[in-house]
C-alpha cells in the first residue's frame, strides 16, 4: 500500500474516532459531519492507491460511481449515498434551504457509525 493511501486511510479512521467521541457528547451534527468525512476519505484512499484522478468533490455517490467505472466495488446503496450527501453541507454550514429531511439525533448517528465502520472495513479489505 502506498504511503499516501495509508495517510488517507488514517485520516478516515481519525474522523471515525472523532465521530464516536462527538456522539458520546451528544454533539450530533458534528458527529454526522465526521462520519461523512470518514467515508469520503476512505473512498478517496482507493483513488490514491489505484492512481485514479479525482476532482475536488465531497459527493459520495459521485466517488462511488467513479470507482465502479474502474471495477472497484464498494457496498454503498444509492440511498446510503444520498443520505451521506444530504448531511455534508448542512452539517458544516447553517444553510436553511440545504437542511436534510431529518433532525440529527442519537439513533441516526449510531446507524451512521455502523455504516462508516462497514465502509472503512470494506475499503481496508480492498486495499490488502
Amino acid at each position: 500500500m502506498q504511503e499516501e493511501t495509508k495517510l488517507w486511510l488514517k485520516y478516515s479512521q481519525e474522523n471515525f474516532k472523532a465521530a464516536k467521541v462527538l456522539l458520546e457528547s451528544q454533539l450530533f451534527n458534528p458527529c454526522l459531519q465526521n462520519i461523512q468525512q470518514s467515508i469520503e476519505k476512505a473512498l478517496k484512499s482507493l483513488f490514491i492507491e489505484h492512481k485514479i484522478q479525482f476532482k475536488k468533490t465531497h459527493n459520495i455517490l459521485e466517488l462511488k460511481s467513479i470507482l465502479e467505472s474502474k471495477k472497484i466495488l464498494v457496498e454503498l446503496s444509492e440511498d446510503e449515498c444520498d443520505f451521506l450527501d444530504s448531511i455534508y453541507l448542512p452539517s458544516k454550514y447553517p444553510l436553511g434551504s440545504a437542511l436534510p429531511y431529518f433532525e440529527p439525533d442519537e439513533k441516526i448517528c449510531n446507524n451512521s457509525l455502523l455504516l462508516a465502520k462497514r465502509v472503512i472495513r470494506e475499503v481496508e479489505i480492498l486495499l490488502k
